[in-house]
């Protein structure tokens, strides 16, 4: 068990420190404090299965938790009326086309939620991540609105899926529905949930052990990559009455 002096030395200064190994981490999966959201601490957090979880104005959280959830693309549970959205011709669908505008709406209140955690330091250190062709997104346009959609980032042939939206009924499921597609014509070994929730669970997402999902994990990440910007090369729907002009 982690205690106050391990957690001392857990603390992040220099922007070159090591993450302490996860073996470190509190129950709760807490690995480290501080540190910074630059591209390549954030490369080399994720490459270790390590991510930042922290609500705005607090100092940086980076977690690796134990169990971990993870979703392996051709295990997506496809229930009847998940079948019936994505077959409804009544939208389009992209890759890249609007990560700003999706990771937005993910930070969005919640129904009665007054926030999520992603704030604007979050946001701009992903849309540098995007810029640099490792954080992508999949958008649910209707009639040129974006109605759904979710973003996260791939490491080698690992995806560590980080928030999704809904603004119409399904819609993220569907994002999800063709996210799980194209990575699965790419050969990608894992999306990783992160934390399980029952949302995930009733999609067939499950949860492993942290030694099991790293052991995947690393050895998916170290496979070559698909740098950005990312674009289906799967039949979607994407009529263009549906997309933004």
């Amino acid at each position: 068990m982690t205690d106050a002096s391990d957690l001392m030395r857990m603390y992040l200064v220099d922007p070159d420190q090591p993450f302490p190994p996860v073996e470190f981490a509190d129950p709760s999966g807490l690995v480290a404090f501080g540190g910074d959201l630059s591209p390549e601490r954030l490369l080399v957090a994720y490459a270790a299965g390590i991510f930042p979880w922290y609500n705005p104005g607090e100092v940086i959280h980076w977690y690796c938790p134990d169990p971990r959830s993870i979703l392996v693309p051709t295990n997506l549970r496809v229930t009847r009326s998940h079948r019936r959205s994505v077959a409804n011709a009544d939208y389009g669908v992209t890759m890249d086309r609007a990560f700003a505008e999706v990771m937005s709406k993910c930070a969005e209140p919640r129904g009665k939620e007054a926030g999520t955690w992603i704030g604007s330091d979050m946001l701009a250190a992903y849309l540098r991540l995007h810029h640099l062709g490792h954080a992508h997104s999949v958008e649910v346009w209707r009639d040129g609105d974006l109605v759904g959609g979710l973003y996260g980032v791939a490491c080698g042939r690992s995806f560590a899926g980080e928030s999704m939206f809904s603004r119409a009924r399904d819609t993220s499921k569907v994002a999800l529905y063709w996210l799980c597609a194209q990575l699965a014509a790419w050969d990608f070994a894992l999306i990783d949930c992160q934390v399980t929730s029952r949302h995930l669970t009733s999609l067939g997402a499950i949860d492993v052990p942290r030694a099991d999902y790293l052991h995947l994990h690393t050895q998916a990440a170290a496979r070559p990559g698909l740098p950005g910007p990312w674009q289906f090369d799967i039949p979607v729907p994407n009529s263009p009455n549906h997309l933004p002009t």
